[in-house]
């Protein structure tokens, strides 16, 4: 069975850092596109990063770009999400997800994500 399990979560001042943790387990995490998504209460889930199945390059919402930095490690079989200068508008709960979806230049929509974490919640608040 195909699993992502997320961890790293937590509460984090303005200003701090976090890194987000999905590992998986049942496949090889490698063979799929990476993606992380939030949703901040009242509000529809957006998507915050992605790296293709196709080229590996990694993409970034214009809100966390240069703040974030998506990654994988092979060995681990794990995904990351590295969040610096985190902002009280960061506060969500944020999801990995992995797709078989090939593509280039853009990060699939949510509904193309076939396997889901069980979200880690972020709240950065002072």
């Amino acid at each position: 069975q195909l699993q992502l399990g997320e961890s790293g979560g937590g509460l984090v001042q303005p200003g701090g850092s976090l890194m987000l943790s999905c590992a998986a387990s049942g496949f090889t995490l490698g063979d799929y596109g990476i993606g992380w998504f939030r949703q901040a209460p009242g509000k529809e889930r957006e998507g915050v990063a992605c790296i293709s199945r196709l080229t590996g390059s990694p993409k970034y919402a214009d809100s966390v770009k240069g703040r974030f930095t998506i990654s994988r490690d092979s060995a681990k079989n794990t995904g990351y999400l590295q969040m610096n200068s985190l902002q009280p508008e960061d506060t969500a709960v944020y999801y990995c997800a992995v797709t078989s979806l090939r593509v280039y230049g853009y990060c699939p929509s949510s509904q193309n994500y076939d396997t889901w974490g069980q979200g880690a919640q972020v709240t950065v608040s002072s």
